[in-house]
């Protein structure tokens, strides 16, 4: 029967102080979920009940993954170690941020605020989700300035810097494309946003 697949509401509390306000408890079954896909996992949770218009109030305020589940994920395929060994940085937490303001800025402008942020001191810089491929700052010119700014930056510091490039696209073949792109200009590392 397809009754064993329906998500249960196992309890329902009044929000404390609140009129009209609850928090439901939800349960799915694991077998809704494939092993080893957060996509899948937020796209199902995520994704298709806030597409519910009747549900428009509704808010995710916790999500526990049973460990049954999360036993499935792989991970990262290294640790800290091999990033500090990269980075030759040891004995401290690595300083990085998201460059600020995400939207607006020309590609030349983004370029210099990365190299003054790691020129500063930062050990990375990453792209906003936001940050993708609009008229006012095409992903190519991105990744071509980023670059001239991380290699500036390790010049002058003497230090190994990084930034995180969005690679996200609205085709795989795009993506691929402009991960290969970065490769080639000696980025090794990329972004993929899936959900923001």
């Amino acid at each position: 029967s397809l009754d064993r697949y329906k998500g249960r509401c196992y309890d329902i509390e009044p929000v404390p102080g609140e009129d009209n306000q609850y928090i439901a408890y939800v349960a799915y079954p694991l077998d809704l979920f494939e092993e080893g896909s957060v996509t899948n996992l937020f796209t199902s949770i995520v994704g298709n009940v806030f597409g519910f218009k009747a549900l428009r109030a509704l808010r995710l305020e916790d999500l526990r993954i049973p460990p049954a589940y999360s036993k499935t994920f792989q991970g990262p395929p290294h640790g800290i170690q091999v990033e500090r060994d990269k980075l030759n940085k040891y004995g401290r937490g690595f300083l990085g941020c998201t460059i600020k303001p995400k939207l607006g800025l020309s590609a030349k402008n983004y370029g210099r605020a990365v190299y003054e942020c790691l020129r500063g001191g930062l050990d990375f810089t990453k792209d906003d989700e936001n940050v993708n491929s609009q008229p006012f700052m095409r992903w190519r010119d991105r990744f071509l300035f980023v670059a001239e700014a991380i290699y500036k930056s390790q010049a002058e510091t003497g230090e190994i810097k990084g930034h995180y490039l969005n690679a996200t696209a609205g085709t795989s073949e795009e993506m691929l494309k402009r991960a290969q792109v970065a490769k080639d200009l000696g980025m090794p590392i990329i972004m993929h946003d899936y959900l923001t």
